[in-house]
């Protein structure tokens, strides 16, 4: 019955935490536990996160479609019309899945102080002083932050958009 237990212990110690308990291995003549690696579990990436915004885009407004088509042989009105619902579609995408924010909530062209905003969240451009501080400038571009992520369930791979394939 002792072996049993021993078999058992083991066994779920083994599965677990990738080791043999040091009694057992004591006990049938180990000097010292030998770990066993156990492979991690795969986890999402930044690229994921990437894969997933583009996936939805191209699922619901076929951004990836329209950005990767050769448009130089269409007319600007034709472009023109094909974009607005690009935009549209794209627009309510970003909007269903993602609650964005401007960085800075102000009026382009106006005086803006940069004091008690974090250095990622701004981009100082012009007569930039060389420390690469200012006390502020015109808002030339509010930025925009993600307050929100609520993204569907990622399908595993990259593939962003399946193959279609018409079966007659």
């Amino acid at each position: 019955m002792n072996r049993i237990s021993q078999a058992f212990r083991s066994f779920f110690s083994i599965l677990f935490r990738g080791v043999l308990p040091a009694d057992i291995a004591q006990a049938f003549g180990y000097s010292k536990v030998i770990p066993i690696k156990i492979a991690p579990k795969p986890q999402s990436g930044p690229e994921d996160g990437a894969v997933q915004i583009l996936s939805v885009l191209q699922r619901d407004a076929r951004l990836v479609d329209f950005l990767m088509e050769d448009i130089s042989g269409y007319s600007d009105e034709q472009v023109g019309a094909a974009v607005r619902d690009v935009q549209q579609q794209s627009r309510q995408a970003l909007e269903r899945y993602l609650k964005l924010q401007p960085v800075i909530d102000g009026v382009e062209g106006d005086f803006t102080k940069t004091g008690g905003l974090a250095a990622s969240s701004v981009k100082l451009v012009g007569n930039v002083p060389p420390s690469g501080k200012a006390p502020g400038g015109l808002l030339r571009h509010k930025g925009w932050k993600a307050e929100k992520v609520d993204l569907p369930a990622l399908a595993p791979g990259n593939v962003l958009a399946p193959a279609e394939i018409e079966v007659e």
